[in-house]
């Protein structure tokens, strides 16, 4: 038998059709490679009990414990009853529960004294840990018959504790892995033999054998290094390919042009550019000067000055004869950069108009609400070349759009961009264009290697001077009722000493879908699920903003802002408020991006623990802009001890980005770091932590570096292109194609 057809046969032909159906639909597993690939989570030792006091709520888990005591209680006068078992590591102790006809069996079974293994999840119920309905294999069996399962699948002292669904438990997924195991022996190895051996790898049959079966804890520590390295290596060789093949793109160069409109631009700002700034500028300047189309990263605190860069960086392209398009992810933030780019520019954006500079050049805005009439004379600006610079949003790249001479492309905010929309926007240049990926989430090193590996990266990491520190303090609404009166009381004082205040909430109201989750911002699941507050719905912009006026901010100011508005109706509250005709501005995650009102001092976050980290911080980035220093209230019904409060209390304790950005790292999966909700396909990464192995990435990068320039086609490894063929569906090829 070959190679493919081992590990690309289907489960269902070995396991049978019910097993394979709940594998498919729960764990994305469809063949044997797929199940071969899905390694144990840790491993339990036989004679060893489980921590009790450390199971994460709301997850699916599978601990081994001893029973304690067993009791069936009577309840609706002897009609039902329940079964509730005590179990013990020792130290800490974990309540079962069974009802109805699912009693007697564990009431047999589940004597004080017996040992077992239980899976289900975890929750809360009258303040104690407990698992409801759990699933259990017996360990210590008293008589034969009872223990041969247990013994057939866990022959070893290691028990594997696979990552495991409700419908199918770990114990069951390791029976399985038994039936497909001996296939491990045909796995083709991607490592070149020279690499592997210099590095004293295992091969990787054994490293297969070893991870789901291992005999002792160095064969586990074997396997997961070897297999830590196949991941990252895959990857970086898929990476450094595509950036071979940008390389041998054709681009236009795009140098500089003494006495053009870039200096003349420069000339009326009326301050230095820092330190990083001048860094930054430099590196993308002699990117640009290339016949190879750039592809760089550039990411910098809020405020930091990304966008005084970038348009630095179009100035650049006009003045060597091409144009620039600037693409935002929302009209409110494609018109604020506009408004921000004509000001910053004056008269030099106002080229060919009665007023404007010899030197200028058009800055048109296109996006997709516009009327026909101002979309037809912004089109034939851009066809003719009048326009040198274009803002817009998702409508720039609609088949109408035609460009004079696309020489750089710039997209802010960029993980919220889709790569089809990025392709077609480079597809519009005569040749491919150069592109900037501008990002104010900090994104830590290794992701930087791995997500965004393709791309070259500058960083902007000092602020300007002038900007203000930020306080944040975590405020208890359910714990202390009256700390949020006083949040309240806070945003009035701001207002009274001549300020303004955001308020944020996660929806919109009117029975209104959050606005977070459509745009694949801030999933429901980042609720605490142990909280009261999963039991209500998120607060809403409308419901919020109506108890204001008519309770603790009676008598101020207020607006309303949010993505469902019409854009004029946006931009109308946004000049309201910038012009300080309003007091305080309740609005949903529309502020997130790009808002810049110096004089905003305070921001009140309602059920702050239904945002992520990163957002968090983008959120609060908006205040503190101006002399006055900032405050941010992150408000929750999170109780004390829960994840979603470590989290708020994290965010509250530094302003540091890149550190906020490790910290949400670790509370968020693997996957979703990669983009696995952009690009729909499960992660590849199974043991490879973009958080911890940020040598192993780093290697595995110049290793591959290393290979695919001296074999960019991988001729002579075919094992290696197999590989890369099984990462690279069609899917994860266009995910990673991010230029």
């Amino acid at each position: 038998m070959d190679h493919v057809s081992a590990f690309d046969e289907p489960l269902k032909k070995l396991l049978g059709g019910a097993t394979a159906k709940v594998m498919a639909e729960h764990l994305d597993l469809h063949t044997v490679g797929d199940l071969l690939h899905h390694y144990p989570r840790r491993y339990e030792e036989r004679g060893r009990l489980t921590a009790l006091t450390e199971l994460p709520l709301d997850e699916h888990v599978t601990v081994v414990a001893q029973v304690a005591d067993a009791r069936i209680i009577m309840f609706n006068n002897g009609r039902g009853k329940r079964l509730e078992v005590t179990l013990t590591d020792g130290s800490g102790r974990l309540q079962l529960v069974f009802f109805g006809h699912g009693v007697h069996k564990p009431h047999k079974e589940l004597l004080p004294g017996r040992r077992a293994m239980f899976a289900g999840k975890a929750s809360v119920f009258n303040r104690k840990m407990q698992l409801a309905h759990p699933t259990y294999q017996l360990l210590d069996a008293q008589d034969e018959s009872e223990a041969t399962d247990a013994v057939d699948a866990f022959a070893g002292q290691l028990l594997p504790i696979y990552p495991a669904c409700k419908q199918l438990d770990s114990w069951r997924i390791a029976k399985a892995v038994d039936t497909v195991l001996p296939s491990a022996r045909e796995a083709v190895d991607p490592l070149p033999p020279a690499l592997r051996e210099g590095r004293g790898f295992v091969p990787l049959p054994e490293a297969l054998l070893r991870i789901h079966r291992p005999q002792t804890k160095a064969d586990i520590a074997s396997a997961r290094d070897r297999l830590r390295w196949d991941e990252a290596f895959v990857l970086q060789v898929a990476l450094a390919r595509r950036r071979y093949a940008d390389t041998q793109l054709p681009a236009v160069a795009r140098g500089p042009v003494p006495g053009g409109l870039l200096d003349a631009f420069d000339a009326t700002l009326p301050f230095t550019l820092t330190e990083g700034q001048q860094k930054v500028t430099e590196e993308i300047f002699g990117a640009l000067a290339t016949e190879h189309p750039m592809h760089r990263l550039l990411q910098g605190e809020v405020g930091s000055g990304k966008t005084l860069v970038a348009l630095r960086a179009m100035l650049r392209v006009v003045d060597a004869g091409g144009q620039a398009a600037m693409l935002a992810p929302t009209e409110v933030l494609a018109q604020q950069h506009h408004r921000s780019i004509t000001e910053m520019m004056g008269e030099l954006a106002e080229g060919g108009m009665l007023g404007g500079s010899d030197l200028g050049t058009k800055v048109v805005l296109l996006t997709g609400s516009m009327g026909v009439a101002a979309r037809r004379k912004a089109l034939l600006d851009l066809v003719t070349g009048e326009a040198g610079i274009v803002i817009g949003t998702h409508a720039l790249i609609e088949d109408k759009v035609q460009f004079h001479d696309l020489g750089l492309v710039v997209v802010d905010e960029q993980h919220r961009f889709g790569v089809e929309q990025r392709d077609a926007l480079r597809s519009k240049g005569k040749q491919p264009p150069h592109l900037l990926v501008m990002t104010a989430t900090p994104i830590p090193r290794t992701v930087a290697m791995t997500v965004f590996g393709d791309l070259e990266t500058s960083v902007l990491d000092q602020l300007p001077a002038g900007r203000s520190p930020i306080a944040s303090h975590v405020v208890p609404a359910k714990d202390k009722p009256h700390f949020l009166s006083r949040a309240w009381e806070r945003v009035r004082e701001e207002v009274e000493n001549g300020h303004q205040a955001y308020v944020v909430c996660p929806r919109i109201g009117d029975d209104a879908d959050e606005e977070g989750d459509k745009k694949g911002k801030a999933p429901k699941k980042q609720a605490a699920p142990e909280d009261d507050a999963e039991k209500r719905p998120p607060l809403a912009v409308l419901e919020i903003a109506d108890q204001l006026r008519k309770g603790a901010l009676t008598g101020l100011r207020i607006e309303v802002l949010h993505g469902r508005m019409h854009p004029d109706d946006k931009d109308d509250v946004m000049r309201r408020f910038a012009a300080g005709r309003a007091d305080v501005l309740v609005a949903t995650t529309v502020i997130e991006v790009g808002v810049n009102v110096p004089n905003a001092t305070a921001m009140v976050i309602m059920d702050a623990d239904r945002f992520g980290v990163s957002q968090l911080h983008q959120l609060r980035g908006r205040v503190g802009r101006g002399s006055a220093p900032g405050l941010c209230l992150l408000v929750s019904e999170a109780h004390e001890a829960s994840p979603a409060r470590a989290r708020l209390s994290a965010v509250a304790a530094t302003l540091d980005g890149f550190e906020l950005s490790r910290i949400d790292l670790e509370q968020r999966r693997e996957g979703d770091v990669l983009g696995q909700a952009q690009s729909g396909v499960r992660s590849s990464l199974r043991v490879l932590s973009v958080i911890d192995d940020e040598e192993v990435i780093a290697a595995a990068r110049e290793e591959a570096v290393r290979v695919v320039a001296d074999d960019p086609g991988l001729e002579r490894l075919p094992e290696l292109r197999t590989a890369l063929d099984a990462l690279l569906d069609k899917d994860r090829e266009e995910y990673l194609d991010k230029g």
